[in-house]
């Protein structure tokens, strides 16, 4: 299977995801499906469509390219909730200026098309200078948890591991669609968070565990970090 086939695959449900970048699974439903919201004291029902865009809208399940969209989405909740509204027009805006598509996903984030995307959010949310510098810097270390191939796609994700979150969690944990089917593994040894959670809970101490996968105990504490705060 093509790389590009392998990121586009269908293969995390919404609770799945929500586990692993740590957002609540009603808000992550909102980015996949949409909600439904009242206007006019409630006389009248109005849809805000999908944030995140699927190849199959009849599938709910997100591909490896979905979750980083959810993780880069994920950057906007500092102190703020994400307003659907808000971002759409913000990333519509961007997107037709600089005829850009899922721009959620391009490494032109981190140029001036990324620049404009943000700075047409802070201007629609209404918040000071300060809280739109905040925004940036949290908006930039969830980039940074991204690695791309030389066409700039997204290949590799390391989601925060701490539940103080992207700013203090080392990257010790990634998720790779060619990799355990796309599940969190510690990076050095590919090993599933899943599977050092199971052994510690049954019972084994943190050396031991680190001994069999020949990796440090840190790398150990760290995936239950990450599962625990899950």
């Amino acid at each position: 299977m093509k790389a590009t086939e392998l990121q586009e695959l269908p293969r995390y449900s919404i609770a799945e995801a929500s586990r692993y970048l740590h957002i609540s699974e009603t808000t992550l439903r909102s980015w996949i499906v949409g909600r439904p919201y009242s206007v006019r004291a409630g006389q009248e029902t109005r849809y805000f469509e999908p944030l995140i865009a699927r190849l199959n809208p009849e599938d709910t399940r997100l591909s490896f390219s979905n979750l980083v969209e959810a993780h880069v989405l994920r950057a906007l909740r500092f102190k703020h909730e994400v307003r659907m509204q808000a971002v759409r027009e913000a990333l519509d805006y961007a997107e037709r200026h600089f005829s850009i598509r899922r721009l959620l996903l391009s490494d032109q984030l981190r140029a001036a098309p990324g620049r404009m995307f943000l700075d047409r959010y802070g201007e629609l949310i209404q918040i000071s200078e300060s809280g739109q510098h905040a925004i940036r810097e949290y908006f930039e270390a969830h980039l940074e948890r991204l690695d791309r191939d030389p066409r700039g796609v997204p290949i590799r994700l390391f989601p925060a591991s701490r539940v103080s979150g992207i700013l203090t969690s080392p990257k010790v944990i990634v998720i790779d669609p060619r990799v355990s089917f796309g599940r969190p593994v510690i990076d050095k040894a590919g090993i599933k968070t899943s599977t050092i959670v199971e052994r510690f809970d049954a019972g084994e101490s943190l050396g031991e565990i680190a001994e069999d996968y020949d990796i440090g105990v840190p790398e150990v504490e760290e995936a239950i970090r990450y599962e625990r705060a899950a």
